[in-house]
């Protein structure tokens, strides 16, 4: 099976493949934490005020699926306040519990069960 790394960070969109979970996994929370380490967001405000921690600095996620077939997809959202929420889901993403093991053994755990 392959796995299909995708970060976004700002308007920067970048993809890999990879042939093991293991590796995907290892991109995954190496690309997360480079977007984390890229510093806090600032609150911004429009018409109403967005604090950081309410503000997606990047998003990175694994695919299983291919263009006709479905497929698994996970990942991280880096949050502007610097904490990484996993989800799982494509359209329909949902929150993963990080539980004692983390993030990115959430995600792990989302795309093999």
């Amino acid at each position: 099976m392959a796995y299909r790394l995708t970060v976004r960070h700002g308007s920067r969109v970048t993809h890999r493949k990879f042939e093991r979970l293991d590796d995907a996994v290892e991109a995954l929370e190496q690309s997360a934490k480079e977007i984390r380490a890229a510093g806090p967001l600032r609150d911004r405000k429009m018409i109403r005020e967005f604090p950081a921690a309410q503000q997606v600095a990047g998003r990175v996620e694994i695919s299983t699926g291919g263009l006709l077939r479905r497929g698994r997809d996970a990942g991280v959202d880096v949050m502007g306040d610097g904490r990484f929420v996993p989800f799982a889901g494509g359209i329909r993403r949902r929150e993963l519990d990080p539980g004692s093991d983390g993030p990115f053994e959430a995600v792990r755990r989302a795309l093999v069960g």
